[in-house]
């Protein structure tokens, strides 16, 4: 899938991106001819689920462009994102997304000796970094800080002051890992807004979850982990959302947008089917989304048949990656140790309320010759 001249791999770059600021940085780096720098980060809080397919998709395809791609496991960012984790959990953390990622990136055919893991605080503790984040503090207003921080990290009206750090150690993370560009989501932008420093930004879509809304590793109705178990994927699938005919805000079909069909151009065929042989019909075979989405406004296609397709589309993705975490005891140790299974508080025994001697009667109905007996004792 690789591509060669520099109009092809502008386009292979800017392919299913919300917006892409500074292209002028780019396209003056793929004239010179040498390879764009990219990197893409990501906090170890919450176990991985599909959601991150799509990032892992414009990696493939940043890669397919001849781009050389730094993946930051940002384990100090995710200790700071309100304090969610101790840090020697983040770092344990950081290293099952490690294996995640690269499972996830062969599953769909992504060679992972191409992409570079760095770990934040392999370098952000550095002293140099450290007078840095001082430096840019003295610029940045407090108010500024806390807007830009509002799209990653989670507010309160107590909030510590480690999450208005946040965006400032972003800012620095793409002048300290040398790069052109950063590629993430919507949250870039409001950070990169206080940069000293000009960069190109990729900006992803913001992809809604199964039930519509935000696909988030904080709400298990929204999104399907990466090992759950084939029953639980087609179970939440079933239980989805998807209004028939309505394809705005609907997880499924933007599933089928960013992850089933971009997969499988990957693979090298770009195609989504949907099996009709239950009503005795021919697949539909679909090539692109906007076909995808005229059947179903249509209701050529409605969820009952679509969500068996997304199904077995998804269940194809994720045996591979589910295969390898069988056979490695590194990975599962890993997992367990990243997320230890919470203790449920055992419930205290009640005491047990003496009766009456009559069941049924209230207390304030003792007769009066039981009250008198119990009197004499």
């Amino acid at each position: 899938m690789a591509t060669s001249t520099a109009s092809d791999k502008l386009a292979l770059i800017k392919e299913n991106l919300s917006e892409v600021l500074n292209v002028e940085i780019i396209e003056s780096v793929l004239a010179e001819g040498r390879p764009l720098k990219v990197y893409w980060g990501t906090a170890p809080t919450g176990q991985i689920h599909c959601g991150y397919f799509v990032p892992m998709i414009k990696i493939a395809q940043l890669l397919a462009a001849g781009c050389e791609i730094q993946c930051l496991l940002a384990d100090i960012h995710g200790f700071l994102d309100n304090l969610k984790a101790p840090l020697d959990l983040v770092q344990q953390r950081a290293e099952y997304y490690r294996l995640t990622i690269s499972a996830m990136l062969e599953s769909i055919g992504v060679p992972t000796e191409k992409l570079r893991f760095v770990l934040g605080s392999s370098y952000q503790k550095n002293p140099e970094y450290i007078m840095d984040v001082y430096k840019l503090s003295s610029l940045i207003t407090e108010h500024d800080a806390r807007k830009a921080g509002a799209e990653i990290v989670k507010q309160s009206s107590n909030a510590p002051l480690s999450g208005l750090l946040y965006p400032i150690l972003q800012v620095l993370d793409e002048q300290y890992l040398d790069v052109d560009v950063q590629f993430g989501g919507k949250t870039i932008d409001p950070v990169s807004i206080y940069s000293p420093w000009r960069r190109a930004h990729l900006l992803s879509f913001m992809v809604p979850g199964i039930n519509g809304g935000k696909m988030s590793s904080s709400d298990p109705d929204s999104k399907i982990d990466i090992l759950d178990s084939a029953e639980v994927v087609a179970k939440k699938i079933r239980k989805s959302l998807a209004v028939p005919r309505i394809v705005e805000e609907n997880g499924l079909l933007a599933f089928v947008e960013f992850v089933l069909l971009p997969a499988a151009a990957l693979k090298g065929r770009r195609e989504f089917v949907v099996d009709r042989s239950r009503d005795g019909l021919e697949p539909l075979v679909y090539s692109n989304i906007e076909e995808v989405q005229n059947d179903y406004r249509n209701d050529v296609l409605n969820p009952q048949l679509l969500k068996p397709a997304i199904t077995q589309a998804l269940l194809a993705i994720l045996a591979p990656i589910q295969a390898k975490y069988q056979e490695s005891k590194e990975w599962q140790e890993i997992t367990l140790k990243a997320y230890p299974p919470v203790e449920k508080p055992k419930k205290e025994k009640k005491a047990k309320k003496v009766g009456t001697g009559h069941p049924g009667r209230p207390k304030t109905q003792i007769p009066e010759h039981i009250k008198a007996a119990k009197a004499e004792v």
